[in-house]
């Protein structure tokens, strides 16, 4: 209730007050509050799945849980992989890995392939970039890539983890636990609308940008050992 107010300069949002009931963008005359995604149900995401089987047969392709998490909806996550194998799709999952070992098991069996996000090798500038260890993300790595084909993705920001020392030890890890391959996210700042939309500020406003030649000193740094390393995929 309340939660909007309008005066002669714009419209203002207390979100300490926002319930997320949406009945603004209901009512809203022009337009300018909207609702972005929707509720579906499992069935319902299944059958947009199915629209491109044609697609996947001719490309190779699949469907791929990404985020957001998909495992802070593990459940739901796991309905929809289990039907999908079960309708021949390939599956992956994208994943942070921050998740207890008895949820994360269960979804392996019905992943073709998980894409393990590595934020950082270092617990305490992986607590401080995320706010948790990594000690958790690194065991459930090793286990994952045990059972189902797995890819790491680095996302490259400078400053932060796009240090030679970082990535050649994310290459060990991915030789130690027998990743396929390393992918190499460069850092860029297309979220930054979405932020402001839900009256956050960005906090990696001023980290720098990565450049094709920062880009593909990172990339021989991880394939120094004989891994596939590939950028942006």
């Amino acid at each position: 209730m309340d939660a909007i107010t309008v005066d002669q300069k714009a419209r203002k949002v207390n979100r300490s007050r926002c319930n997320s009931c949406l009945e603004c963008a209901e009512v809203c005359p022009n337009g300018a509050i909207e609702v972005t995604g929707r509720y579906m149900t499992v069935p319902e995401v299944c059958s947009e799945v199915e629209r491109d089987r044609l697609f996947y047969q001719n490309s190779g392709g699949g469907v791929t849980l990404s985020g957001g998490e998909p495992l802070s909806q593990w459940e739901f996550a796991l309905e929809l992989l289990r039907r999908c194998k079960r309708k021949g799709i390939h599956t992956a999952l994208d994943t942070c890995g921050y998740a207890p070992w008895d949820i994360l098991k269960k979804l392996l069996p019905f992943a073709d392939l998980v894409l393990f996000d590595i934020k950082h090798m270092d617990p305490e500038q992986h607590r401080k970039g995320t706010g948790k260890s990594n000690k958790l993300i690194l065991e459930n790595a090793r286990k994952t890539a045990a059972r189902v084909p797995t890819w790491l993705r680095v996302p490259l920001i400078p400053g932060y983890n796009a240090t030679e020392e970082n990535l050649e030890e994310v290459a060990r890890l991915a030789v130690d636990i027998g990743a396929e391959k390393v992918s190499l996210l460069p850092y860029h700042v297309w979220g930054q609308a979405k932020w402001a939309r839900i009256g956050r500020r960005y906090p990696m406003k001023q980290a720098p940008l990565t450049t094709d030649e920062f880009v593909e000193r990172c990339q021989r740094v991880v394939e120094a050992p004989g891994l596939l390393a590939t950028v942006g995929r």
